[in-house]
């Protein structure tokens, strides 16, 4: 018996077959999913169509504009998609993306309205007791697998979410050399612009509530948080050092993309805030006098144009996350500038402590925007149809809208 081993040639052509017959495998197990899904998906938004959209038409429930503003073009999607569901059915998966993708404008109006449906929808649940009576009486049948309209209106936004790795799976196993590549790289792209967009939405619509929440705090003072452009950074305690001897006071800094602002309690609701001084952070120089000392806080050194403030925390997470965003922030506005000084060689002194309050160590109030990844950004579920936050909101949460505020220094 003699042993003759595979030729190099042979062996080499085994292994690349092998490995041709694993992406094979991989882009039709996608391919089957991307089908069913896709079926689910059209047949889920024909039943909102069905059994909302046009029974609320027929019976006035809601006139045409309230309907129009919590379905948007929920109706046109349907059709693209039907569209490219018989060529996905068909196995012409990069024609069908290839006539879908130029359609996705009707997923744009949808995205770019999906909170104002939510806004629309929760105030029609309040006032309008026929709709909802009939909301809950739609949400019964058994059709929708006790979901809620809420939770309907998400499937445009989920099935995005659910194109992209799908789309990446199939692009990922077929080969260059198919036609269909290009075609599905095209489409892959045209969804990533699309999720980009809603994670957008997400975090300018996250800004917006942070920034209403906080005006809320400031009830009663003429203390302007609402303005176009503005981002939410965060809020805190902090010490006001006084330049001439005297106690540091505690006082709510509340830091934004284009200014701080300082406040202190009211005295007539400690919930409530009254607001000092609006500092613009455009003329600001941030320096840190020391900070440099394990289980010690720092000082900080702000100057602006009229006014210099010295702000001290004896935390020294805190210190640290108060410096990393000043400096961000002032760096974003004048990055032609070197606003942003330290003393890392200074010897740390001891740091005085305040009289007892809201500046205090256990004290410390510190509410910071939560970021937004893609599931909340729309607020919906994962599936299609199944506190602390961090220190300082994400630097990309406003980098792309960044619309920078001439304010001055104002005395409120």
């Amino acid at each position: 018996m003699s042993f003759s081993p595979c030729p190099p040639d042979a062996l080499a052509g085994k292994v690349i077959q092998e490995q041709r017959d694993r992406w094979e495998r991989k882009r039709s197990q996608a391919g089957r999913e991307l089908v069913l899904s896709e079926q689910r998906y059209c047949q889920q938004l024909e039943l909102v169509i069905t059994y909302f959209v046009e029974i609320l038409k027929a019976k006035g429930t809601l006139k045409q504009d309230i309907r129009e503003s919590i379905f948007s073009s929920i109706k046109a999607i349907h059709s693209v998609n039907q569209s490219l569901l018989v060529h996905l059915e068909s196995g012409d998966f990069g024609r069908g993306f290839e006539h879908f993708c130029p359609q996705l404008h009707h997923y744009n109006v949808y995205v770019d309205n999906i909170y104002n449906a939510q806004k629309v929808l929760g105030i029609q649940l309040k006032k309008n007791k026929a709709f909802r009576r009939f909301k809950k009486l739609q949400e019964a049948r058994p059709e929708f697998r006790e979901h809620k309209l809420e939770d309907l209106l998400q499937l445009p936004i989920e099935r995005i979410h659910r194109y992209k790795g799908l789309l990446q799976e199939m692009t990922a196993n077929t080969s260059p050399d198919n036609p269909e590549f290009q075609q599905l790289s095209r489409a892959a792209a045209a969804v990533e612009d699309l999720q980009h967009r809603i994670r957008s939405n997400g975090r300018r619509r996250q800004n917006h509530l942070q920034l209403r929440r906080v005006q809320k705090l400031l009830k009663g003072s003429q203390s302007q948080v609402l303005a176009a452009g503005r981002w939410y950074i965060r809020e805190g305690w902090l010490k006001v050092v006084p330049a001439k001897g005297s106690d540091a006071k505690a006082r709510m800094f509340f830091l934004f993309s284009d200014m701080l602002l300082r406040a202190k309690p009211r005295a007539t609701d400690g919930q409530k805030f009254a607001g000092e001084h609006a500092y613009p952070l455009r003329e600001c120089t941030v320096e840190k006098v020391f900070g440099n000392t394990k289980g010690k806080g720092g000082l900080l050194s702000l100057t602006f144009a009229k006014a210099k403030l010295l702000l001290m925390s004896s935390d020294p997470e805190d210190f640290n996350d108060w410096y990393q965003s000043l400096s961000s922030a002032v760096r974003k506005l004048r990055p032609e500038s070197t606003l942003v000084l330290g003393r890392e060689d200074r010897e740390p002194g001891p740091l005085g402590s305040a009289p007892g309050g809201p500046g205090d160590d256990g004290g410390n109030r510190k509410r910071n925007m939560v970021s937004n990844d893609p599931g909340e950004a729309t607020g919906g579920a994962t599936s299609e149809w199944d506190s602390s936050a961090p220190k300082r909101i994400k630097e990309d949460a406003w980098d792309d809208s960044w619309e920078a505020s001439t304010s001055t220094c104002v005395l409120l």
